[in-house]
C-alpha cells in the first residue's frame, strides 16, 4: 500500500466526514420515521422488532458522531502540522540567514585580525626606526666630540709648526680606515698616521689564528656585523652578552670560545670608544687563552696585538709596544720569520713605535734623543717590505702600503730624497700595471708632473688633464693607496717649491676620489660595498680580521 502525504490524508477525511455527515442524517430520518410509528400505534403486533430496530439505529448513530468527532480531531491535527511545518520552514529559512551572517562575521573577522597584524608590524618597524634615529642623533653627539678633538689637534699641530710630517701628512680617518678596514688584527685606528697592511689572500688562513672557530659562534659573528655595520649597537651588544652567558653556563668560564666571544665584545666596545670595558675585557681574554692554549699559541699572539691596539688608540703608545712585540715573538715561533702575518706584526709595531716618537716630540724630546728609534722603526718596516716581496711578490698591495709608511718614517727624519724614491717606486708600479711598460710615449704620473713643472714657464696652458693616460683610473685601481701616495708625494713637491707637480698630483688625487671604483662587490653590489667602506660601518668587521675570521 502507498503511504499517503499529509495532504491526501487530509482530503479522504474531509471526505470521509461529508459520507459520515450524510449517513448521519439519513440515519435520523430513518430513527424519526420509526418513532412516529411507534407513537401512533399504541400496541402494534411487531412492535418490539420495530423497538429493536430503533435501538441498532440509534447506536450505529452513536458510532458515526464518534467517526466524526474523530475526523474532526484529525482535520485539527493536520492543520496543526501544517502550521508546525511553516514554522520549521521559518525556523530553517532563519538558520540559513544566521549561518551566512556567521561565515561573513568570520570573513570580516579573518581580514580584520590580518589588518591588525600588519598594524603590528607596521608598529614595531616603526619602533625600530625610531630606536635607529634615537641611536644616530646620539652618533651626532660623537661626531660632535669628534670634530672638536679634531679642532684641538689642529690647535696643538699649529703649536708644532717646525714638524714636516704634521704638515705633510694632515690626518684622513677615510683614508686610514679604508686601508686599516684591509689589516688583519690591528683595526681602525684613526689615531694611527700610516695604514697597517695585511694581504688580503692570507685571510682564509687566520682562523682565530690557529684555533678553530665552532660553527655556533661564526653565525653570532655574522649576525654581529649586520647590526654593527647598521650602526646598531644596542643590539649587537646584548647578543655578544647573551652568547658570552651561555658559553659560560656550557663550557664554564675558563674556556677558548668564552674568550673568543670577551674577544669579539671588546671590539665592539672599543668602536664605541668605550676603551676601559675593552681592556677589561681582552685581559681576561688573554688570561683564558694563556691558561687554555699555552702562552705561544697564535691566539694569544691576536689578543695581545688588540690589547696593544686599544692602548695605542688611548696614547699609550710605550704600554702597547711590549705587547706588540711579544705578539711578534710568538708569531715569528710558530709561523716563522719570513711569514706575512709577521710582516703584519711588524707593520703595527712599527706603527706604535712611529707615534711614540709623534707623543715624544710633542713633548719637546729633542730628536736627537729619538734617533734610535727612528731606526727601530726603519728596520721593521724594511723588515716587512722585504718579507711582503719576497713571500707575496712585488705587485701585492701591501707592498705599496708598506712603502709608504717606511716613506712616512724618513720624512719624519727629513730624509726626503728616500722619500721620494719610494713613493715614486709605488706609483710607477701602479702605472705598469694598469698601462703597461713605460716608454717615451708612455709616462707614470709623477714623471708627467716634473715635466710640467719643467716647462710651466715655456707652455702657459698645458694640456688638459686627461690626455696624460687617464691616470685618474690607475688611482682608483689600487685606492686609497695610489691615492695617498699621490698625496703625499704632491705634499713633498709643494714643500720643495715644485707647486705645478705638485697641483698636478694633487688633481690626480682629487679625481680619484670623486669618481669611486665601480668594482663589483663578492655579492654583486657596489652599493653594498660604499657603505661598508664608510668609516661608520667598518668597525665590526675587524672582529672577523683581528680573530682571523672571514667576513
Amino acid at each position: 500500500m502507498t503511504a499517503l502525504t499529509q495532504e491526501e490524508v487530509a482530503t479522504h477525511t474531509r471526505t470521509v466526514v461529508q459520507g459520515l455527515e450524510a449517513l448521519r442524517n439519513e440515519h435520523n430520518s430513518i430513527l424519526s420515521g420509526i418513532s412516529s410509528t411507534l407513537s401512533s400505534a399504541h400496541h402494534p403486533p411487531d412492535s418490539n422488532v420495530i423497538a429493536e430496530k430503533a435501538g441498532i439505529l440509534q447506536r450505529s448513530l452513536d458510532q458515526i458522531e464518534l467517526g466524526l468527532s474523530e475526523a474532526q480531531i484529525m482535520l485539527a491535527l493536520a492543520s496543526h502540522l501544517q502550521t508546525v511545518e511553516a514554522e520549521k520552514q521559518k525556523l530553517r529559512a532563519q538558520v540559513r540567514r544566521l549561518c551566512q551572517e556567521n561565515a561573513w562575521l568570520r570573513d570580516e573577522l579573518a581580514s580584520t585580525q590580518q589588518k591588525l597584524q600588519a598594524s603590528e608590524q607596521h608598529v614595531a618597524q616603526l619602533e625600530e626606526d625610531k630606536k635607529h634615529l634615537e641611536f644616530m642623533s646620539t652618533i651626532k653627539k660623537y661626531d660632535a666630540d669628534v670634530q672638536q678633538d679634531s679642532e684641538s689637534s689642529m690647535e696643538e699641530k699649529k703649536d708644532k709648526s717646525d714638524d714636516p710630517v704634521v704638515d705633510l701628512f694632515p690626518d684622513d680617518d677615510a683614508d686610514d680606515r679604508a686601508g686599516l678596514k684591509r689589516s688583519g688584527d690591528f683595526g681602525s685606528q684613526a689615531s694611527l698616521a700610516a695604514m697597517s697592511p695585511t694581504p688580503p689572500s692570507q685571510f682564509a688562513q687566520q682562523v682565530n689564528a690557529g684555533y678553530e672557530i665552532p660553527a655556533r659562534l661564526r653565525t653570532l659573528h655574522n649576525l654581529v656585523i649586520q647590526y654593527a655595520s647598521q650602526g646598531r649597537y644596542e643590539v649587537a651588544v646584548p647578543l655578544c652578552k647573551q652568547a658570552l652567558e651561555d658559553l659560560e653556563k656550557t663550557s664554564g668560564h675558563d674556556h677558548p670560545d668564552v674568550a673568543t666571544m670577551l674577544n669579539i665584545l671588546a671590539l665592539v666596545y672599543r668602536d664605541q670608544n668605550k676603551y676601559k670595558e675593552a681592556a677589561n675585557l681582552l685581559n681576561d681574554a688573554l688570561a683564558i687563552r694563556e691558561k687554555t692554549l699555552g702562552e705561544n699559541h697564535p691566539a694569544v699572539a691576536a689578543t695581545l696585538n688588540n690589547l696593544a691596539v686599544l692602548y695605542g688608540k688611548r696614547g699609550k703608545y710605550k704600554e702597547a709596544e711590549p705587547l706588540c712585540k711579544r705578539a711578534l715573538e710568538i708569531r715569528e715561533k710558530v709561523l716563522g720569520r719570513d711569514h706575512p702575518d709577521v710582516a703584519k706584526q711588524l707593520n703595527n709595531l712599527a706603527l706604535l713605535c712611529q707615534n711614540q716618537i709623534s707623543q715624544e716630540e710633542r713633548r719637546g724630546v729633542p730628536k736627537e734623543e729619538l734617533l734610535g728609534k727612528y731606526e727601530e722603526v726603519e728596520r721593521y718596516y724594511q723588515r716587512a717590505l722585504e718579507i711582503y716581496e719576497t713571500k707575496l711578490g712585488p705587485d701585492d698591495p701591501n707592498v705599496a702600503k708598506t712603502k709608504n709608511n717606511l716613506a712616512s718614517a724618513y720624512l719624519k727624519q727629513g730624509k726626503y730624497k728616500e722619500a721620494e724614491i719610494l713613493y715614486k717606486q709605488v706609483l710607477t708600479r701602479a702605472h705598469e700595471r694598469e698601462f703597461g711598460a713605460i716608454d717615451g710615449d708612455n709616462k707614470p704620473i709623477w714623471q708627467v708632473a716634473e715635466e710640467r713643472e719643467e716647462n710651466k714657464n715655456k707652455v702657459k696652458d698645458s694640456a688638459p688633464y686627461g690626455e696624460y693616460g687617464g691616470w685618474h683610473k690607475a688611482a682608483k685601481v689600487d685606492s686609497p693607496t695610489v691615492t695617498t701616495t699621490l698625496k703625499n708625494l704632491g705634499a713633498l713637491y709643494r714643500r720643495q717649491g715644485k707647486y705645478e707637480a705638485a697641483e698636478t698630483l694633487e688633481d690626480c688625487a682629487i679625481r680619484s676620489r670623486k669618481e669611486p671604483p665601480n668594482f663589483p662587490s663578492p655579492m654583486g653590489s657596489t652599493s653594498s660595498q660604499r657603505s661598508q667602506d664608510d668609516p661608520r660601518h667598518t668597525g665590526i668587521k675587524k672582529i672577523f680580521h683581528a680573530f682571523g675570521f672571514q667576513s
